[in-house]
């Protein structure tokens, strides 16, 4: 008996890194699954069906079910023919996994338009995309599902030279919070990964120089995927599990207690010296 047995899972950039691995991981533990891949440089450009077919070879060849598909999550036509390739293929959804990504790093001040568009368009806008399509296709079905979706240390805490990279991933903390909230009542849960892992998105970012696959391989990430996917973690939802290696941590938004002003408004200076306070 597998933790996914019977059900069908969707899993976006699954063509290599963190995407593979989960998509390796829910086959051998029965899950059905799509493996969407774009095809393209780690930059977003180009595309093929190598790498979603690859994976599925895999699936394949250990003895697992799985269809490949090449859309791309950042349209409203390629997010809506991910999830209905599930549905012809296996006939519903139960899980998502939210994983397609690409990178254009740049500082801030010398970051154009074009770059900060197109991360967002994929990250975020792709996310929200599969999401809406997977989610109402959840709840038609009556049967309850699991979405997890990628955030990052980028934009929970940020990071040099990624102010596209990192507005794209606050975001999808954000729309993971809703998410969550907004389809609890359909037994939907939304959560999702927070992930330092060594891949093609990464391998040449300073703090993976001199760092072995082993220590920080994207097959780390894959086990916390599929506690999400699994009944497991039936009454988890809302929550941003991090994972570094064999190190996982929840994320948690904090307020401060404090200070209340009893009459009137606050000043400027008295911001000013109430701060340590305030900030406590």
């Amino acid at each position: 008996m597998g933790l996914l047995d019977g059900k069908v899972a969707v899993i976006t950039g699954a063509g290599g890194g963190i995407g593979r691995e989960d998509a390796l991981l829910f086959a051998r533990e029965g899950a059905k699954v799509v493996v969407n891949d774009l095809g393209g440089a780690r930059d977003g450009g180009g595309g093929g069906s190598a790498m979603a077919d690859k994976v599925v070879s895999e699936i394949q060849a250990a003895g697992g079910q799985a269809v490949a598909n090449y859309d791309s999550v950042a349209t409203l036509e390629g997010a809506s023919r991910i999830v209905q390739t599930a549905v012809d293929a296996f006939g519903g959804i139960d899980i998502l996994v939210n994983n397609a990504g690409i990178l254009r790093d740049k500082t801030m001040l010398k970051m154009d338009e074009q770059m900060f568009d197109i991360v967002i368009a994929v990250h975020l806008k792709g996310t929200w995309l599969c999401t809406q399509a997977a989610g109402r296709r959840m709840v038609e079905q009556g049967r309850g599902g699991r979405i997890i979706n990628t955030t990052s240390i980028a934009g929970l805490q940020g990071n040099f030279g990624q102010s596209n990279y990192g507005s794209a991933k606050a975001g999808i903390y954000g729309l993971t919070r809703v998410a969550a909230l907004e389809l609890k009542k359909a037994n939907v849960t939304v959560n999702a990964i927070a992930p330092i892992a060594k891949t093609r998105l990464t391998e040449d970012l300073p703090m993976f120089q001199g760092v072995g696959d082993d220590s920080l391989g994207p097959q780390h990430v894959a086990p916390a995927a599929l506690f999400l996917a699994s009944d497991l973690a039936s009454d988890i939802t809302g929550t941003v599990i991090g994972v570094a290696g064999g190190r996982l941590s929840v994320f948690r938004m904090v307020e401060t207690q404090g200070v209340f002003k009893q009459e009137g408004l606050w000043s400027a200076p008295e911001i000013k010296e109430k701060w340590a306070e305030i900030s406590k």
